[in-house]
Order: C-alpha cells, then sequence, then structure tokens
C-alpha cells in the first residue's frame, strides 16, 4: 500500500464583471472577429477594485470544502498559486488561511505563472505522499486586470480574473494507475526564456508591479510544443497508453494553442476541455477552472483519467496525471 493525493472536492470563482469583446473594441483597435478568430475567447471577467485575489480564491475553496464535507480547520496545508498577490508580502495564501478557519499547519504562495497550479500541486502532493501533512487545498487564483495594460491591443484582450481549487486527502491505495488520485506530476522552467512573458514591474527592480509585456509569437512556439512533449513524457513514464486518457485538462491560454497541442499528442478535440471561450487566460487559475467547468456540464466524471498540462512564464511547464 501506498499513499496518494485523492481530489475530495472541487470549487471555483469567476467575478461578476463580465467584459465582452465588443467592450474591449471600445477601449482599443480590435473587433469581436479578430478576437474570437485568433483566441477563441468570448468574455472576460474582472475583479472590482475592492476585490482581491485572496478573496476570489477565498469564495472558490469555500465551494471546495463544501463539496469535500470538510471546514476550514481541517485542513494541514494551503499552497497557492499566483502572480498577483494582495501584496508583496506576507504570501495571499495566509489570508485565505485566515479567512477560512484554519487555526495550524502552514500556508505559502508559489510563482510559476500559468504553471503556478501544477507547481502547487506537485508541491501539496508530495509532502502527502511524504506523509507530513493528510488534507490541502492547491488554489490557482489571478487578478490579471489589476496588471494588464488596457492600452496594449495585443495582450490586454487575451487575460481575466478568476480562482479555483482543489481538496487533497491522503488515502492508500495499491499505487497502480487504476486507483484514484494524482498519478503523478511533472514541472519544468528554462529561464533563459523569462524576458518573452514578464512583468515590467517588481519591488527590487523600479518599485511598481508593473504590466505585462508578451512575445506573442515566442511563447505560442513554445507552449504548444512544451505542453505535448511534457504530457507524452509522463504518459510514458507511467504506462499509460494515449487511448486511456478521457480528458485533457489543459491550460487555457488560447484556443489555437490547445488546437496545436491536441494535434501534436494525436487527441481529438472532442476530448479536450476547453473554456477559454468563457474566462479568457487566468493564468494560475485556467487549469482548475477548466476542471471544475467540466465537472459541472457532466463531462468529467469520478473515476475517469485526466492529463493537465499547462506552460506559462518563466519560461514554467509541466502536466499532472489524475485519476478522478
Amino acid at each position: 500500500m501506498t499513499l496518494r493525493s485523492r481530489i475530495i472536492g472541487i470549487g471555483s470563482y469567476l467575478p461578476s464583471h463580465i467584459s465582452t469583446n465588443d467592450d474591449m473594441a471600445k477601449i482599443v483597435d480590435t473587433s469581436d472577429e479578430w478576437i474570437v478568430e485568433r483566441t477563441g475567447i468570448k468574455v472576460r471577467h474582472f475583479a472590482d477594485e475592492q476585490m482581491s485575489s485572496s478573496v476570489m480564491a477565498t469564495y472558490a475553496a469555500q465551494e471546495a470544502l463544501k463539496a469535500a464535507g470538510i471546514s476550514g480547520n481541517d485542513l494541514d496545508l494551503i499552497v497557492l498559486g499566483t502572480v498577483t498577490p494582495d501584496k508583496t508580502f506576507p504570501a495571499t495564501a495566509v489570508y485565505v488561511q485566515s479567512a477560512l478557519g484554519m487555526k495550524h499547519g502552514c500556508a505559502f504562495d508559489v510563482v510559476a505563472a500559468c504553471s503556478g497550479f501544477l507547481y502547487a500541486l506537485k508541491t501539496a502532493d508530495n509532502m502527502i505522499r511524504l506523509g507530513q501533512v493528510k488534507t490541502a487545498l492547491v488554489v490557482g487564483v489571478e487578478t490579471l486586470s489589476k496588471i494588464t495594460d488596457f492600452k496594449d491591443r495585443n495582450t490586454c484582450v487575451l487575460f481575466g480574473d478568476g480562482a479555483g481549487c482543489v481538496v487533497l486527502q491522503a488515502q492508500e491505495v495499491q499505487g497502480t494507475t487504476a486507483d484514484r488520485g494524482i498519478i503523478d506530476t511533472l514541472i519544468y522552467s528554462d529561464g533563459s526564456y523569462a524576458p518573452e512573458l514578464c512583468s515590467t514591474g517588481g519591488p527590487s527592480t523600479n518599485h511598481d508591479v508593473g504590466y505585462i509585456t508578451m512575445n506573442g509569437r515566442e511563447v505560442f512556439r513554445h507552449a504548444a510544443v512544451n505542453m505535448a512533449q511534457v504530457s507524452a513524457e509522463i504518459l510514458q513514464k507511467n504506462g499509460v497508453d494515449l487511448s486511456e486518457v478521457d480528458w485533457l485538462v489543459p491550460h487555457q491560454a488560447n484556443i489555437r494553442i490547445l488546437e496545436a497541442t491536441a494535434k501534436r499528442l494525436g487527441i481529438p478535440m472532442e476530448k479536450v476541455i476547453s473554456t477559454v471561450d468563457l474566462h479568457a487566460n487566468t493564468s494560475a487559475a485556467s487549469i482548475p477552472l477548466a476542471l471544475a467547468q467540466g465537472i459541472k456540464e457532466g463531462k468529467i466524471k469520478e473515476g475517469q483519467l485526466l492529463l493537465l498540462p499547462g506552460m506559462g512564464a518563466g519560461f514554467t511547464w509541466g502536466a499532472s496525471l489524475i485519476r478522478l
């Protein structure tokens, strides 16, 4: 027998304010047709000035805890992925910890941009496998609207705000791919590509938060390749054939990236969960948001095998193989 992290609750949250492509066309030189054709995005959700990342994360966490049938104080660990923290310090996770009434254990952030949820998942899963914690909350949350330059037509239409999370709990299993839970997660980075997608600000550089800046062509070129390669690697490592995967649940950056990744893998789009049209690119929140949406729509079901690849600034990338 071996310990495995099983998902026992999933939660999501999107701010109520919706910005359509037509709304964006009033701000910059663009159109609904142009955005949909090139990105697949139809709407994005924006948090208001009073709504921080921790607030959205707490809403998503409360939904996940309810689904899991536990309280916040039953958690031993919170790992939160974000590039838009409430403050430079302390970690956004501790605000969520306080809001949930969690009085023990630990809470901290990881920064891996669009791969943030996968990095957080890997971290929490490792701690569970080592027996250090029993129950963990893994969160991906972003308020990207706060660092978006709405004068830059190349980036401002791409991003949105939201939060998604899962509750993990240690369970003893045989240790095969037929057992439910997180089978494996692989994560990578290559800092030589950091300038291609980054913020223009930082406390130790110019004392400013800055805005998102991106070399779209370079990011697209690497995204599909890296996501497909790491997906193939994790399947091979765990002796799983692509035909056994029920759903591909990738980072929701751009419909063209999703299509290119699926094509490279050899998986039909009918088996890809695509929600980029509903919330745009929400960075660390996009994979759990897609996972939650797939379940709410009745597509993803218990016992199915899921492959979750992602890539983000850093460059960072990775994939998780999960039996729900």
